[in-house]
């Protein structure tokens, strides 16, 4: 098949299978409800269906979307099949940027109250997209060895950045009031919960535009795929191409994280799942990764608050997530390893 007419049918099944996703995750849930009787207006099918489970989907859509194509990406960037945002540290650096928003609210607001609006919406997100570019700058330079970009090195310094940003974090909490530290600890988890219209939205143009690009830059992902020196070869301008690529991939990380704190796992789960069905061609890869990223964590936070609803308990998605990466991550560096 061309490759036109296979894109629009990939595009095609990752929109159908998000629609499919979000109409599970409203149907899902302890109060049963009806979508002829939410869209009737009656109640409380009406408020559970508007005001609570879709506007969570919907929220799991963009960090799903954001998380996968920033895996696809950092694993064609560093050609290495380990990499994606969490395991890498632009998780773990974009949370400390959004920890860092929220512990400036909280000393500052006692000041001066109009600096308490740093804790929310867009200052959050701008500090977190913020500490995951530092993050993945880091990474990408201390990573380098005899000037050349060593993609396993990069890896380590993933690993270890996220345990220095995760104790940061916990160091952060002492500092703040209980709620505050409360929240802090979200950002550790994982946890899709709900955020008002206006910082959903804008999350959603950051995610947008920086997977945009990152779609308008997959054919030349195909490129660097072999290698440095034959992408520049073929015309590619490599440095500028790893740097749009890490900004991108750092600004939708930043405002996934910014949104629902560190999942982790989805940018390795979804990508190797859809490059073993649909090839490693990066013009599909790229915006089918995105759309059934979107899919899978609205169907896994949608299990996650059902899962251990006798106990009256619901354990946060990212808890899922890293139940059903840890194991892909380790088998994937094993099968790395004998490759090598």
């Amino acid at each position: 098949m061309r490759m036109r007419p296979r894109l629009g049918l990939v595009l095609l099944l990752g929109a159908a299978a998000v629609a499919a996703s979000l109409a599970f995750s409203c149907l899902t849930g302890a109060q049963p409800v009806t979508l002829s009787a939410a869209f009737a207006g009656q109640e409380p099918d009406r408020s559970i269906l508007f005001g609570l489970r879709l506007p969570r989907a919907l929220l799991g859509a963009v960090v799903g979307l954001a998380l996968a194509a920033s895996g696809t990406a950092l694993q064609a960037l560093l050609r290495n099949p380990l990499a994606e945002p969490f395991v890498l540290g632009v998780s773990g650096g974009a949370a400390l940027g959004g920890a860092l928003a929220l512990v400036a609210a909280a000393l500052l607001g006692s000041v001066w109250a109009p600096l308490a609006a740093l804790g929310h919406g867009s200052p959050v997100t701008a500090f977190a997209v913020g500490g995951a570019a530092g993050a993945t700058v880091l990474v990408f330079a201390v990573g380098r060895i005899g000037g050349r970009l060593v993609p396993e090195a990069a890896l380590l310094v993933g690993i270890v950045f996220n345990a220095f940003a995760a104790a940061l974090i916990t160091i952060l909490k002492v500092l703040v009031p209980p709620e505050q530290a409360a929240r802090l600890l979200y950002w550790l988890m994982g946890t899709i919960g709900y955020e008002p219209p206006g910082t959903l939205l804008a999350a959603a143009l950051v995610v947008a535009a920086a997977v945009g690009a990152l779609v308008l830059l997959s054919a030349q992902l195909n490129l660097l795929a072999l290698g440095d020196e034959e992408a520049a070869s073929l015309g590619v301008e490599v440095g500028r191409l790893r740097a749009v690529v890490l900004l991108a991939a750092s600004a939708a990380t930043g405002a996934a994280v910014a949104l629902s704190g560190m999942v982790g796992f989805v940018g390795l789960i979804v990508p190797h799942v859809v490059r073993r069905i649909l090839g490693s061609d990066h013009r599909i890869l790229v915006p089918a990764s995105a759309l059934f990223g979107a899919a899978f964590l609205v169907v896994a936070d949608a299990l996650a608050r059902v899962a251990f609803l006798a106990l009256g308990s619901e354990p946060p998605v990212g808890a899922l997530t890293a139940f059903a990466g840890g194991p892909l991550f380790l088998w994937l560096l094993r099968r790395h390893e004998q490759r090598g």
